[in-house]
């Protein structure tokens, strides 16, 4: 069985597919659920779940924010200029408008999160492996 079959049962929502649309803006593996898209609400809401050492790139969210409830696994949040956040579930991360960050899970464990968003997102540069590999729990 694969490892995101193993998962999907062990998760308060569906992990579902291969984050394809996506894809050019991970390093690593993740797999996207639309839990809200409709275009009469203006936000959406999306559960992430990330393979071990899996992050998104570097990027801003204009006109808007993005909230992170985390509901399983350990992972990490860092916004520009600050030291890493260590995640696990339970965690709440706010981000503002216009604050350049990443977000992904620990190197030894899958991550999965609620991304509720509104706005626009501008998509930077990867996460090199090289910053990553410093992080510390």
């Amino acid at each position: 069985m694969a490892k995101h079959e193993e998962l999907k049962d062990g998760t308060l929502f569906p992990v579902g597919e291969k984050n394809e649309a996506y894809a050019q803006y991970f390093i690593g593996q993740s797999y996207l659920a639309t839990l809200v898209n409709d275009p009469d609400v203006s936000v959406g809401v999306s559960n992430v779940t990330f393979e071990p050492g899996c992050r998104n790139n570097w990027h801003i969210h204009h006109d808007g924010f993005q909230l992170l409830l985390v509901t399983g696994g350990e992972g990490w949040y860092q916004e520009e200029g600050k030291d890493a956040q260590f995640l696990t579930a339970g965690n709440v991360v706010v981000i503002k408008e216009g604050i350049n960050h990443w977000h992904g899970a620990a190197e030894d464990s899958w991550f999965d999160h609620l991304a509720i968003s509104t706005g626009t997102t501008e998509w930077l540069d990867p996460v090199t492996d090289e910053h990553y590999n410093q992080l510390k729990k």
